[in-house]
């Protein structure tokens, strides 16, 4: 059930979170009263789909922080700072480091977001693990649980392989919540996210390319209109197999399409910036491939 964000839960969190998360939750700061926070909600929201803009974006995420420090409690404004910040780190820069920071304010208010399941936060401040607290999680939960598990499974894997495994079960614990409690969660995300995990894992690590191509299906078949799916595909499926026409079609597919095909699906800034994505790994092609390769599927 959820109840009221307190300092004293975020207080325990941050005890237990040396050993079980790799940030603490964020903590409001003082700010203005209810009616304000009403007001900068209404501000950020109108200007969320022009998140593709970098500036807007910037915009956006200091209304949504203002608007949580006057309303530390509201789970819509966390959602949004946590895929917000994620979003930041994925799609406008390249740089190691920018990224790592990014995603590390996504999981901060990841982290918050969670804490306002009050059944979650006990656990955790009673010193369970991440991985095991998560299992009282409700279905309103989810938009908090998946973006978490976006943001923690991005910072890992760009720092290094050990960040990656160490926190490999939380990753895997928060996204089978959230697939079930709702499996078509941002456009069938918990099936996207495990099609790209069997691709990207190490073989030593579980890594399975049949069961990342069956995730992939269904994601894609479920949510033809969101084009990162098949980016994802691109980069970590024919890439690992070196399938050179899955990545060619999969990649000539989003450049040609409309990133607002679907504009009621609310994604099309996610799209715009993918398509962008498609161009670079295109430009990539012969690092991702050997020539060998890249002949016979010519032939």
């Amino acid at each position: 059930m959820r109840s009221p964000f307190t300092l004293i839960i975020l207080g325990a969190l941050a005890g237990c979170a040396k050993s079980s998360s790799p940030v603490t939750p964020v903590a409001a700061t003082e700010g203005a009263g209810s009616g304000d926070a009403a007001a900068l909600i209404e501000a950020a929201d109108a200007l969320w789909p022009e998140r593709a803009d970098e500036e807007k974006l910037k915009e956006i995420l200091d209304k949504y922080q203002a608007a949580f420090n006057a309303d530390p409690k509201n789970g819509h404004v966390l959602v949004r700072l946590t895929r917000g910040w994620y979003f930041y780190g994925d799609a406008f820069s390249d740089d190691k480091d920018t990224k790592v920071e990014r995603w590390g304010k996504a999981l901060e208010y990841g982290n918050a977001c969670i804490a306002l399941n009050d059944d979650v936060a006990s656990q955790l401040a009673s010193g369970n693990k991440p991985a095991d607290a998560i299992g009282a999680a409700v279905r309103d939960d989810v938009g908090c649980i998946y973006w978490s598990a976006t943001a923690l499974g991005k910072w890992g894997k760009i720092q290094s392989l050990s960040k990656t495994l160490k926190h490999l079960p939380t990753v895997k614990a928060y996204v089978a919540k959230a697939e079930e409690l709702d499996p078509t969660y941002y456009h069938y995300g918990p099936a996207r996210y495990w099609a790209a995990y069997y691709s990207a894992l190490p073989s030593f690590a579980g890594q399975d390319y049949e069961k990342s191509a069956s995730f992939f299906d269904a994601a894609i078949e479920a949510a033809p209109y969101y084009l990162p799916t098949r980016v994802l595909r691109a980069e970590y499926l024919a890439v690992g197999t070196q399938n050179v026409k899955m990545f060619d079609d999969d990649l000539a597919f989003v450049i040609a399409a409309d990133p607002d095909m679907n504009p009621e699906a609310g994604i099309t800034a996610e799209n715009i910036k993918d398509i962008d994505k498609a161009k670079s790994l295109v430009e990539k092609r012969h690092e991702l491939f050997d020539r060998q390769t890249i002949e016979k599927a010519a032939n």
